[in-house]
């Protein structure tokens, strides 16, 4: 490749466009030439990428999409910028299972479609963009707010409740971008999500069972408390009930399939089961979640299992105290930007 449009290319993780390769002195038969022999690869009309620069990209999904933002904002007037699920991957913010991999940008003047991109049109005050590869992209907190305007409610919660809890946004920014989204389409799911989120949650389980619990009827529990008994720390559980003194597990099978630390799994199996069994002798009563417990379908069995714990109150001495740890957990409600 010529020296100077590798450079351009570089600056770019390797697209370039054939006006560039034009520029710099390749024929249009060079060009073609160059993709029929593999070297260069089509990603759109006009828009390129080495050989050498695509196999890295291949290997990480969220460089990937960002080639494929670079080639679609490449092929369009300048003016959008990378944001909603976009903006959400470049962020390493928690996606539904169910995104798709079209680009999404946005646009202060105009709204389009083409091929494998989405533009929304929507004002982009300078705080809310930041610039990568050259390229306007959404904040983390404008990002969770768009998202949140187009996504279910509980998607969004786990999406804030990870982002909050990694510090890549905090409340009060969180909160400024849904205020700033008033009157937009969806700003009333985005705030309820706000309402809902907790950056205690320490996983997209905690977040689903969370809000499982509250669909069921529930209280809400408090989360990530320390359980100290006579002889000092016992456990922080994940989830808390203070008058039935019942503490709820949030069980992913990550954790004992695949353990952390290199240890193996009848370790931690055999952790888990002495963990639970200090709690139940200070007469705290366990319940465990798994991910098939907190589906929509079992809400009335969810009810039911924690729902009688909850009625009895703990009777009798406490031998154990509960100190509350943790990042500061939901705040005042935004509901009103929705109205």
């Amino acid at each position: 490749m010529h020296p100077d449009l590798a450079a351009l290319a570089a600056a770019r993780l390797g697209v370039f466009t054939a006006r560039e390769a034009v520029r710099v002195g390749y024929r249009p038969d060079e060009i073609r030439s160059e993709l029929g022999s593999r070297r260069w690869h089509w990603l759109r009309r006009g828009v390129y990428i080495g050989a050498q620069d695509l196999v890295p990209a291949e290997r990480d999904a969220r460089v990937r999409h960002l080639v494929d933002c670079t080639a679609v904002l490449l092929s369009l007037a300048p003016g959008p910028a990378i944001s909603h699920a976009s903006a959400a991957r470049l962020h390493r913010l928690v996606l539904p299972g169910d995104v798709d991999g079209a680009v999404r940008l946005t646009d202060p003047v105009q709204w389009r479609r083409g091929r494998g991109y989405v533009v929304a049109r929507a004002s982009l005050p300078d705080g809310d963009l930041g610039r990568v590869l050259g390229f306007g992209v959404t904040v983390p907190a404008r990002t969770l707010v768009d998202c949140a305007r187009e996504w279910g409610v509980t998607d969004a919660v786990v999406a804030m409740d990870a982002a909050l809890h990694d510090r890549v946004v905090d409340r009060e920014d969180l909160r400024a971008a849904v205020l700033r989204a008033t009157h937009w389409v969806g700003v009333g799911d985005a705030a309820r999500a706000f309402g809902l989120a907790d950056g205690r949650a320490e996983s997209p389980l905690e977040s689903r069972g969370r809000l499982a619990l509250l669909e069921a009827g529930l209280p809400c529990p408090e989360l990530q408390v320390e359980v100290h008994g006579p002889r000092g720390f016992v456990a922080r559980v994940d989830a808390w009930y203070e008058e039935a003194g019942v503490a709820v597990e949030f069980d992913g099978r990550v954790k004992y399939l695949d353990p952390v630390d290199g240890r193996e799994v009848g370790e931690v199996l055999w952790r888990e089961k002495r963990r639970e069994d200090r709690l139940r002798e200070l007469g705290i009563r366990v319940v465990r979640l798994a991910r098939e417990d907190v589906a929509p379908r079992r809400r009335r069995e969810l009810a039911v299992r924690v729902g009688v714990l909850l009625a009895e109150p703990m009777a009798g001495v406490r031998r154990f105290r509960v100190v509350r740890t943790g990042q500061p957990g939901r705040g005042d409600s935004v509901a009103a930007a929705s109205s």
